[in-house]
């Protein structure tokens, strides 16, 4: 499997660099967001935009990893361009529960927008 992960203190960006996200990928990528989620990585920024096919065990691996974070932090996906696999997401009716962002910068901005807002949160809660 083919894709790389730029850590930052904030967030963390895996990018997979592959055509499909199928089944051949799929648990390396599961194992890869269990070893990013244990070793400490508050967000994950998921870019799929050299993706162009995913199957149901990509979705699972998609699926494990939003569960991963769920109670830990924020998983974001982002380049989620290719018109089959924005219908497999639309099909399935993850658009709901997937935080999708379009871009890479609008991923960014939006974790930061969620930290300003965590921080107000805390402020308020001590006042």
């Amino acid at each position: 499997m083919k894709f790389s992960v730029d850590k930052n203190d904030e967030y963390s960006v895996l990018q997979l660099e592959e055509d499909n996200l199928n089944s051949l990928i799929a648990p390396n990528l599961k194992s890869e967001f269990v070893f990013l989620r244990n070793e400490g990585v508050k967000n994950l920024i998921f870019d799929l935009s050299a993706v162009k096919y995913v199957d149901s065990s990509g979705l699972s691996a998609i699926l494990t990893a939003n569960r991963l974070w769920k109670d830990f932090g924020l998983f974001i996906m982002t380049g989620v361009d290719h018109p089959s696999v924005v219908k497999l997401i639309e099909i399935s009716r993850l658009e709901s529960i997937l935080t999708i962002i379009p871009t890479l910068a609008e991923s960014k901005e939006y974790l930061s927008m969620e930290k300003i807002e965590q921080e107000l949160q805390s402020d308020s809660e001590e006042s």
